[in-house]
């Protein structure tokens, strides 16, 4: 059940976060600065490259295959970037991540730039792709914390050593599943950071000077809009959660750099707060979503006559809508698959609520509809766990 009276409870907010989830997620812009620091201080700044590669493969589990979503959302249209997932896994390790496995395509070769990142860099399995890369001839970058076992093989296979900057709030007790522990919320931007400084420099994507700092900026202040202390109604984070719970999300995205927010909600949203969601970009949600409105979902199920004690309230659909819009005012007319959308909810008495970004930088955007939604999947958990 949804307790929304702990929104609005500071001190029970904080007592309910023992994973001190909101805590990483405020601190998020600040790891980006200190991300770029320790990136400039490798030698990312230094690089002077010969052309770009022909592709970017990036390797790892959790953010860093986020992270590689949000790459190839902002990468220049003749770069291509392949986020590499793990392929199997094998026992070892403490953590069942620890036993994962990765395999190199068959076409990656020299003309290829592998990203091998790691939160606690103890993966055997990237330690042998890294191997792999290595003895194909491809450049290889690894984002792992200094000293652990993957950073130090990264100067065994000539690779580019990137730190990793780990979350300085410290989770209390131990996790449910203890072989399968939650992912620092906010180890998204301590991937992106580096990873961003790295293909900015090597032509796979053009950032605005200073883009990644303003993304920390645009961070920080997320985070005061969205702290524990602000109540619900000045809060568009715990407004967000309260207004997804008890419901089956469908979250619907307008623009490259929303499509990889709304993955990363759903993404969230299962792991923060145990709720399944489904996201897609427009025109296509409309169709793969379809179903989900002529079925039973999609009418409102509240019958006059039910019995509000014995029979409890059915699921109902709930649309979200993430835009990036950059440089249009909110009033301005919509483009038809938005206008469609709405259409499509109202005809079907299916709340729609929607968060737009207008900022021209793509990755300022980002940052305001991450930094939301990750703040709404974290309220959404703690309220319903309590």
């Amino acid at each position: 059940m949804f307790d929304d009276s702990l929104l609005d409870d500071p001190a029970a907010v904080l007592r309910a976060d023992r994973r001190r989830e909101l805590l990483a997620l405020a601190g998020a812009g600040a790891r980006i600065r200190i991300a770029l620091r320790r990136a400039d201080a490798a030698g990312v700044g230094a690089l002077n490259p010969d052309g770009r590669p022909r592709a970017v493969l990036v390797a790892g589990h959790g953010g860093v295959l986020t992270a590689a979503a949000v790459l190839a959302a902002l990468a220049v249209p003749s770069s291509q970037v392949w986020p590499l997932p793990p392929s199997d896994a094998r026992p070892g390790g403490f953590a069942f991540t620890d036993g994962e496995t990765w395999q190199l395509p068959g076409w990656a070769g020299p003309l290829d730039l592998i990203v091998v990142a790691s939160e606690n860099g103890r993966e055997g399995g990237l330690i042998n792709l890294a191997e792999q890369a290595y003895g194909r001839g491809c450049a290889i970058a690894v984002i792992a914390p200094e000293g652990s076992e993957l950073f130090e093989a990264a100067l065994q296979v000539r690779a580019l050593p990137l730190p990793f900057e780990p979350s300085t709030a410290e989770p209390e007790g131990s996790d449910a599943e203890p072989d399968l522990p939650a992912e620092d919320p906010a180890a998204l931007w301590a991937f992106l950071a580096p990873l961003l400084a790295l293909t900015d420099r090597i032509g796979v994507t053009q950032l605005a000077p200073g883009a990644l700092e303003a993304a920390a900026d645009r961070l920080d202040e997320v985070a005061v809009r969205c702290r524990p202390d602000a109540h619900a109604y000045d809060n568009p984070a715990k407004s967000l959660a309260a207004r997804l719970a008890e419901t089956v999300p469908l979250l619907w995205a307008e623009g490259a750099p929303a499509a990889a927010a709304a993955e990363r909600f759903a993404a969230a949203l299962a792991d923060r707060a145990g709720l399944p969601a489904l996201a897609a970009r427009l025109p296509q949600a409309l169709t793969a979503h379809r179903g989900m409105f002529t079925g039973r979902l999609g009418a409102d199920p509240d019958d006059f006559f039910r019995d509000r004690v014995d029979e409890p309230v059915a699921l109902q659909l709930q649309v979200l809508l993430l835009r990036h819009t950059p440089g249009v005012a909110e009033l301005e007319q919509p483009g038809w698959p938005v206008a469609r959308a709405r259409r499509l909810a109202a005809a079907h008495e299916v709340r729609i609520t929607e968060h737009a970004s207008s900022r021209e930088e793509p990755l300022q955007a980002l940052a305001e509809l991450i930094g939301l939604t990750d703040f709404a999947a974290v309220y959404l958990g703690l309220a319903t766990r309590s």
